[in-house]
């Protein structure tokens, strides 16, 4: 049996040392930093409300709090998301490095997935209930047991580890079957933009694969296209002509976002849109293009360790 801690040994540092471990866990839930943001401070408040002299570990009480508030949280913002106009995409955001869990090391076969705040994980991890979605992420990414699990969704272990399987089967089934190495992505990305500024729709087709998808997320606020964009035609179509109307006017910078290789592009100083690659096998399973100017302050701005 575990000793509770007494409430003068957890100290102040203690309990802040878990916060970019419980920011890790409401961003991938939320795939928006502010409401991530307000979802652990709302954690940290209650907290300092609990009976913390009862509390066998701070991390765990914080993480199950963290977990159920983020989880109604993703209830309410699901209607709001269904109105959306056009597309929904994650928030990117500049991170410090690592981007890795703390605690325990995850298993050498949950590694990659362990470290993954890309995009491309949040857009699959959209299609998932909000308690699959909860019990998906700290299983896979924070190594909690099936009955951790069931504690904080409040079911039963079997059901836990049910939803755990759906969630898995279908992330897994979106995932690059074959991992690709930070240098061949952004060698993937640097040749993406050289064949948009050369104009050069062979080179550009030949780096898109047959099934590529385009998500341009504009929010209403910005120009972008309203329907996901499918297929390689379709896609270096729509990229090539979008670059002929506003290239000219637009300054690029390569850059790294959500822990992997991103475009930045500027127009009139200002910018304008972040580009993330989905890639496999040396080419280009999705674009997700951000133009919504509500999610692009934290592209150029860090937002300090997330685990």
């Amino acid at each position: 049996m575990t000793a509770r801690a007494p409430l003068g040994d957890v100290s102040s540092d203690d309990v802040l040392s878990h916060r970019p471990r419980l920011l890790g866990l409401a961003y991938r839930m939320l795939g928006d930093m502010d409401e991530a943001e307000d979802v652990v401070q709302e954690g940290y408040l209650r907290w300092h409300q609990a009976d913390q002299q009862a509390v066998r570990s701070s991390e765990a009480w914080l993480v199950t709090v963290v977990s159920r508030l983020a989880v109604d949280r993703l209830r309410r913002l699901n209607t709001e998301r269904a109105a959306y106009p056009g597309p929904w995409l994650p928030e990117p955001i500049a991170v410090d490095p690592p981007a890795a869990p703390s605690g325990l090391p995850a298993p050498d076969h949950r590694a990659e997935l362990a470290s993954d705040l890309s995009v491309a994980l949040l857009v699959l991890l959209e299609r998932l209930a909000p308690e699959e979605r909860a019990a998906f992420l700290l299983r896979e990414v924070f190594g909690t047991d099936y009955a951790e699990i069931a504690r904080i969704l409040e079911r039963s272990p079997d059901a836990a580890r049910q939803m755990v399987h759906r969630a898995r089967v279908r992330v897994h089934a979106g995932r690059p079957r074959v991992a690709t190495t930070p240098d061949e992505h952004e060698r993937l990305l640097e040749q993406f933009l050289a064949a948009l500024e050369a104009d050069d729709a062979p080179t550009l087709l030949a780096l898109l694969a047959p099934d590529v998808a385009l998500a341009s997320d504009g929010g209403g606020r910005a120009r972008a296209a309203r329907r996901w964009v499918v297929g390689a035609d379709r896609v270096a179509r729509f990229l090539l002509g979008v670059t002929r109307k506003y290239g000219r006017d637009s300054t690029r910078r390569l850059t790294t976002l959500n822990g992997q290789p991103a475009l930045l592009i500027f127009q009139g100083g200002v910018l304008a849109s972040a580009t993330m690659l989905d890639v496999e096998s040396g080419r280009i399973r999705a674009v997700h293009s951000v133009r919504n100017p509500d999610k692009l302050r934290r592209a150029l701005e860090t937002v300090g360790p997330i685990a």
